[in-house]
């Protein structure tokens, strides 16, 4: 057996809603970036399952194809070095004048698969339909896209029709190029129950296979769905057709996410409404597994293995993505890249690994980064960690990543969503497994990063100040010797804005001299860090706001000593990450602004604000969650990192009052040169960023506040 490979694969979903299309390259602004493919090629990526779509070359007509985009694309992609996959329908149901229960379909795809086999003669692999099952419940059963059915006879017909078109597309493509080969993919978990849903999960276990039973003439007479099919009104002569034209796939590609094995329940009360799915005799919950702690977990071996004994063919895990966190992501991936090696020495034949949704994907208008991250504001591609797990494992065939030695959440009880409680993680601070280190963990900025690691299963070792005095040089060598972090995160430093007046040298001591100690340090014994600073470094006299690149210009001894603090880092530690941030308030904490002020208003006590100072309000566990991925992602320099939306201290404290109901009139207002503070404040402390996606938006970010508040506001 040859090496196994590590494929790629862009998000190519071309989905009809009504008469409107939606194209994620469009989306993720792939179609306009041809420098894309040389991305992927530099992550040693050698064949790419790649969108040649069918309502794009042919939108009107099979008599004018339009073959500009995809000669540029594919000679670009031929140039590189990789060898692409071309896909005609991904989740789709073709141009305007077809769909999937169109009779002439078929004849149809394998007309456009002619010409496109004419234009581009050299290409070996094709997965003429993406998803044939997948998409036929979508588009049939769940009438979620075109042409938005709800009834079991379409949706086998869906089904039929798209595997008759992918049997007459490659005939027609095997007819310039015999060597050709069909990849042939779909959407493949494992459904398990509660005993009373037994028959209907016995049922949908066989289902997840149909694509590939008729594409190789296996269902017959002794088929357990054979019945079914012809009961639903499927007639004889459809299924005959299969076995008279069968096509063996030369591959059988498993699309296989985290959330594909299915747990159905018939204890509704434990379920909201919208999981609800009901057949001839049950009404029944269907939830992704791992989101009850119902279920044993399936494991992706046992899903290979499977595919291997039903099929006896080549495998290949065609789709590999995870919509969680950074780390989550790679996890994943690891996890699949692991398990399809673990079968590979049980002499089962898997060819590859795909990396898929390279630049991330849209879902209902929310974006997940995938290999690269497209929300800076300039939309360019920046690598995630991803990309480098995807070169390890695609020249190496392994990662040293010391966050994939943690388990991901599917793994752990935090996956429980439904039916039973999820467990809590326990401080995942051990010498075994070398963590992030987070000084100043009594700050609230240390406790919520400490929260957020735990919530993401990061192992990190939290000390406090009294635990750890960074401005003692040997204390930081020791502690950075003891534990051996893969980072440092310093949450540590002197945040009393009107007392560092007359404080200054502990001030500079915290803030300059701590900082100093731990930039030394890390670059030293190679450690990335973080610091953070504030908008404090700047004068407030730019009314726009400010981004990285503008001038620094402090009015008050904090803000000179966050200044100074970040010049020594990056002198020090040219990989040093700093971020600027503004104001936050979170859930978890009594001492920031929104909570104080809704105490106190809550009390009938009135609250002065300043009116005129603009700044950024900055949601804490989102700044937590952000940080992390930024260093996971290795990024380095100065960032700002706050949420959408400026407001003045008076405007926050009133959105928050009314969420509340409290008296707004308590809510006193005055210039900030009448606030009678000691260190003189910038008026606009607003930031933006040239560099950074925004976090959501304030509105958002209250919503959640919130939703997940665990201080109780009055009483």
């Amino acid at each position: 057996m040859k090496k196994m490979e590590l494929w790629g694969a862009v998000d190519c979903s071309l989905i009809r809603i009504a008469n409107i299309y939606t194209n994620q390259c469009d989306q993720t602004g792939h179609t306009n970036r041809l420098g894309d493919l040389k991305l992927i090629a530099d992550l040693g990526i050698k064949k790419l399952r790649y969108p040649c779509s069918w309502e794009l070359i042919a939108p009107k007509n099979l008599d004018y194809c339009d073959w500009s985009y995809m000669d540029e694309r594919l000679n670009e992609i031929q140039r590189l070095g990789m060898n692409p996959i071309p896909g005609f329908l991904n989740h789709g149901s073709g141009p305007i004048y077809t769909s999937l229960i169109d009779p002439a379909f078929p004849e149809k795809l394998a007309t456009f698969a002619r010409h496109f086999a004419k234009r581009y003669p050299w290409i070996d692999e094709y997965t003429p339909i993406n998803d044939i099952l997948f998409t036929a419940k979508k588009s049939c059963l769940e009438g979620e896209y075109y042409p938005h059915l709800e009834d079991n006879l379409y949706f086998l017909k869906a089904i039929f029709y798209q595997c008759r078109a992918t049997v007459l597309a490659m005939k027609e493509i095997r007819r310039v190029n015999p060597k050709a080969r069909l990849i042939q993919t779909d959407h493949i978990g494992k459904c398990q129950s509660t005993k009373p849903l037994e028959n209907q999960r016995n049922f949908e276990n066989e289902l997840r296979w149909l694509s590939f039973d008729l594409l190789s003439g296996m269902v017959d007479h002794h088929h357990s769905l054979y019945k079914l099919i012809l009961d639903s009104g499927i007639i004889l002569k459809e299924i005959e057709w299969f076995q008279e034209n069968t096509f063996l796939p030369h591959t059988i590609g498993i699309n296989h996410h985290h959330l594909s094995n299915r747990f159905l329940d018939h204890r509704l009360e434990l379920y909201p409404e919208w999981t609800y799915k009901e057949n001839s005799s049950d009404t029944y919950a269907d939830v992704a597994a791992l989101e009850t702690g119902q279920a044993e977990l399936p494991q992706p071996e046992s899903i290979l293995i499977e595919a291997w004994n039903r099929y006896g063919l080549p495998l290949a895990v065609t789709e590999v993505h995870n919509k969680g966190y950074r780390e989550s992501q790679m996890r994943w991936l690891n996890q699949i890249w692991k398990a399809a090696t673990d079968v590979r020495e049980k002499g089962v034949d898997i060819e590859s690994v795909t990396a898929g949704n390279i630049f991330g994907s849209f879902e209902a208008n929310q974006y997940t980064p995938g290999v690269f991250d497209l929300r800076n504001p300039m939309r360019v591609p920046q690598a995630t960690a991803l990309s480098e797990l995807v070169k390890d494992l695609s020249l190496k065939g392994k990662s040293d990543s010391p966050l994939l030695k943690r388990p991901g959440e599917w793994k752990t009880q935090r996956r429980v969503i439904w039916a039973t409680q999820p467990g809590a993680f326990s401080p995942l601070s051990t010498h075994q497994q070398r963590p992030i280190l987070i000084t100043g963990g009594s700050s609230t900025l240390g406790k919520a990063i400490a929260r957020i690691c735990g919530m993401r299963n990061i192992p990190y070792k939290s000390f406090t100040r009294s635990e750890l005095d960074i401005a003692d040089l040997s204390s930081v060598e020791k502690v950075i010797e003891d534990y051996k972090p893969w980072a440092i995160i310093n949450t540590a430093g002197y945040v009393h804005l009107d007392n560092a007046e007359e404080d200054f040298e502990k001030c500079f001591r915290e803030n300059v001299a701590g900082v100093t100690n731990i930039a030394e340090v890390s670059a030293r014994m190679n450690v990335p860090m973080i610091m953070f600073s504030t908008a404090h470094v700047f004068d407030g006299s730019n009314d726009e706001g400010y981004t990285e690149s503008d001038s620094k210009k402090p009015l008050n001894v904090y803000g000179h000593s966050k200044s100074i603090s970040e010049e020594i880092a990056l002198k020090l530690n040219p990989n040093a990450l700093i971020i600027r941030t503004s104001q936050f308030f979170g859930p978890w904490d009594e001492s920031n602004f929104v909570t104080k002020t809704l105490k106190s208003l809550l009390h009938n006590n009135p609250v002065e604000v300043p009116r005129d100072q603009r700044f950024t309000p900055t949601y804490l566990p989102d700044l937590a969650h952000e940080c992390l991925n930024l260093l996971i992602d290795g990024e380095k320099g100065v960032i700002h990192v706050t949420n959408q939306g400026e407001v003045t201290w008076e405007e926050l404290a009133k959105i928050a009052a009314s969420r509340v109901k409290a008296d707004p009139s308590l809510i006193i207002s005055k210039p900030l040169s009448q606030m009678n503070f000691k260190a003189q404040r910038p008026l606009c402390t607003v930031l933006r960023s040239e560099k950074f996606h925004r976090l959501p938006s304030l509105e958002d970010a209250l919503e959640r506040y919130f939703s997940q508040l665990e201080i109780p506001l009055s009483g």
